[in-house]
């Protein structure tokens, strides 16, 4: 088996600079939840949430430092599964990778139903029926089309998208600051220990996505640097953007808490009733960039796991126009396309709890084992300190896994071990 640190992926074409990756990164992040969340987060710490925001973007960025770390020394499709894969062998990391794998299909499933209900606000038909179904299942023809026909036309359409969502919130903050209460940004009563647990938990989550940027390392023209890059650059985007929308939020629209769209009725009080329908589009193009982000990264595993030998060689077949693993999109959008129109998807999407802490604390692990190995291209100062914090921040996601997150977790992962043990054979 070729070694996963040296050898490019064969038969892909090297199209992806780090700014695509870093735009596939914070297209992953912010998505539809950064519309809702700053008032999930003030019902449950008021105005500390704005410092919160801030502080789990720190976190995050620990966590994400180790993806930078272990992205240097790889310059394949995979992420985290060739990262576990060098550090622990074949069988862990084929469970990343297929949980990863169920995570973006479910994830996809999702965003495909919340773009409907979304444009349903404006088109009532949609909201189920033969409208509904056609509408999702153009977007998957739609995405799948674009994502067969190369990287880089992907890449083209998830930048414009970033750009697309980014814009709305920017016009939101920038106009949105001036307007915004100072007193209202002063927290006036302390918190109790589970109301720190909860909005964190809910941050942490709130901050995933950007685990994708590695995933297409072998489409990437220099993924030893470009991942790197990357990582950082997507937590530092985010972080800004998600702390400066809570903030605006927060400082601007009295009864937060309370507010069903809270951006949409912020913006209402200082950019008038252009500001709703703004908010609305901006949701719309989020959850449009992320499907196709879901579409890029889900495949990849898939293709992976192939050329690794976890999965039949079918799964990476390239075509031979397009230089992208079109079995493995179509494979994905399919499956993604029957999640989403049977809604099992909503029970699946519970697994994404002990797969977010697979993919974290196997790559947080996979550092430190691998420096016993040689020394990464790019590599975290300070020894073992930030590797270690990254490992307790991953594992204390488990106090968030609700019993129900267990048990479709270990169920998704029982049927992988299975998949693993006949695609063996």
């Amino acid at each position: 088996m070729a070694d996963p640190q040296s050898v490019p992926t064969a038969g892909l074409r090297r199209a992806l600079g780090k700014w695509d990756l870093t735009a596939l990164g914070v297209n992953q992040v912010i998505g539809g939840a950064v519309f809702l969340m700053p008032a999930i987060l003030a019902a449950e710490i008021g105005a500390w949430s704005w410092m919160a925001v801030g502080l789990v973007g720190v976190l995050a960025m620990l966590i994400a430092l180790n993806f930078a770390e272990a992205g240097s020394r790889f310059e394949g499709t995979g992420g985290p599964y060739l990262y576990t894969r060098e550090a622990f062998g074949r069988f862990s990391s084929f469970e990343v990778g297929w949980m990863m794998w169920v995570t973006r299909v479910t994830s996809w499933a999702s965003i495909l139903n919340g773009l409907a209900d979304a444009l349903a606000y404006y088109w009532p038909g949609l909201r189920e029926g033969l409208p509904r179904v056609t509408l999702i299942a153009l977007l998957v023809a739609a995405i799948t089309a674009v994502n067969v026909r190369g990287i880089r036309q992907s890449a083209l359409v998830v930048n414009a998208l970033t750009i697309g969502k980014l814009l709305p919130l920017a016009l939101f903050i920038g106009i949105g600051l001036p307007h915004v209460t100072a007193s209202a940004l002063r927290p006036d009563a302390a918190l109790g220990w589970q109301q720190i647990a909860t909005a964190a938990l809910y941050l942490i989550f709130a901050y995933g996505g950007y685990e994708v940027v590695s995933l297409p390392g072998g489409e990437a023209r220099d993924p030893r640097r470009g991942v790197p890059f990357a990582m950082i650059a997507t937590i530092i985007i985010v972080s800004v953007v998600m702390t400066l929308v809570q903030v605006v939020s927060l400082g601007t629209l009295p009864g937060l808490e309370l507010s069903r769209t809270p951006l949409a009725d912020a913006s209402l009080l200082f950019l008038g009733l252009s500001g709703p329908m703004l908010m609305t589009a901006g949701a719309a193009v989020s959850m449009t960039g992320n499907n196709v982000g879901s579409a890029i990264a889900g495949s990849r595993v898939l293709f992976a796991l192939a050329e690794q030998g976890d999965l039949p060689p079918v799964f990476e077949r390239v075509h031979p126009r397009f230089r992208t693993p079109s079995f493995a999109i179509v494979l994905t959008s399919v499956i993604s396309l029957g999640l989403a129109l049977s809604g099992s998807f909503a029970l699946m999407a519970a697994s994404s709890g002990v797969a977010r802490l697979l993919v974290y604390a196997g790559t947080c692990a996979s550092v430190l084992a691998l420096r016993r190995k040689s020394r990464a291209p790019f590599t975290i100062p300070g020894g073992a300190v930030v590797p270690g914090l990254a490992l307790a921040i991953s594992i204390a996601i488990l106090y968030g896994v609700s019993g129900v997150q267990w048990r479709v977790g270990l169920g998704a992962m029982g049927a992988g071990a299975i998949l693993y043990v006949m695609a063996r054979k």
